[in-house]
């Protein structure tokens, strides 16, 4: 299996079959695939709702008894995956599922220096002005200082190599800060455009001030590993 497709889900019961609907049909007639939702402590039906899927076979659910975060979500279910590479999607239903081939065709792309990350850039956001106004601004901030060349990096559907993912260190929401991290261990990068969808289902989880609190504390931690970090070429004698 080459791809494992891995959703972060929190209480977002009405979306999950639906998204699986949608991601079966993405894909189908192409490379095998699994799909991977990791519940990160719901406290609705979602795995009430998911559970004739898993019992036929068409995802896998692994679920964090206490809430821990997007991050740590997306890192459970990369270790949790059985491909190589590892696609994300929002559960929120807003990533459109049709991108991923996109992403996998540039993934495909550059022979060896082909990127090991593929990140999506919301061309046309379909959130509240308040909502791209905050992007806008914390894109800019970080784009300054971290200089990892995205304009978006907080959109949730991203392409990216396994090993090479879980080889990086970890912390609550590195999520955002992929494309940095990946370019400060020596992995090429690239985007694609894709689509964007409102939410038609369930309600946002977070608030622009508490992704922004975060934000800035995460922000200099990112900072400070970038300039910390320091590759070494290495041979081996024969």
């Amino acid at each position: 299996m080459r791809l494992s497709v891995v959703i972060p889900i929190f209480n977002e019961a009405d979306n999950v079959l639906p998204l699986l609907d949608e991601i079966e049909h993405a894909l189908a007639g192409g490379q095998p695939f699994e799909v991977v939702f990791v519940d990160d402590g719901s406290t609705d039906d979602t795995r009430a709702r998911l559970a004739p899927a898993i019992a036929a076979g068409r995802v896998r659910l692994v679920r964090h008894l206490d809430r821990s975060g997007q991050s740590a979500a997306v890192r459970t279910g990369a270790k949790a995956a059985r491909g190589a590479w590892i696609a994300t999607l929002d559960g929120d239903g807003q990533n459109d599922p049709a991108d991923i081939p996109n992403l996998l065709r540039r993934a495909a792309e550059g022979g060896a220096d082909a990127p090991l990350l593929v990140g999506g850039l919301r061309l046309s956001r379909r959130d509240t002005w308040s909502k791209r106004a905050a992007s806008r601004f914390a894109n800019g901030i970080r784009q300054a200082l971290l200089k990892d060349g995205c304009t978006d990096t907080g959109c949730g559907i991203k392409l990216f190599d396994r090993q090479a993912f879980l080889d990086l260190p970890y912390f609550a929401a590195m999520h955002r800060f992929l494309p940095a991290l990946f370019r400060a261990h020596g992995h090429p990068v690239a985007y694609v455009p894709v689509n964007h969808r409102p939410r038609r289902r369930g309600t946002s989880k977070y608030t622009n001030l508490q992704r922004g609190l975060v934000g800035v504390v995460d922000l200099l931690g990112v900072y400070w590993l970038k300039r910390r970090t320091k590759l070494s070429a290495a041979v081996e004698d024969r």
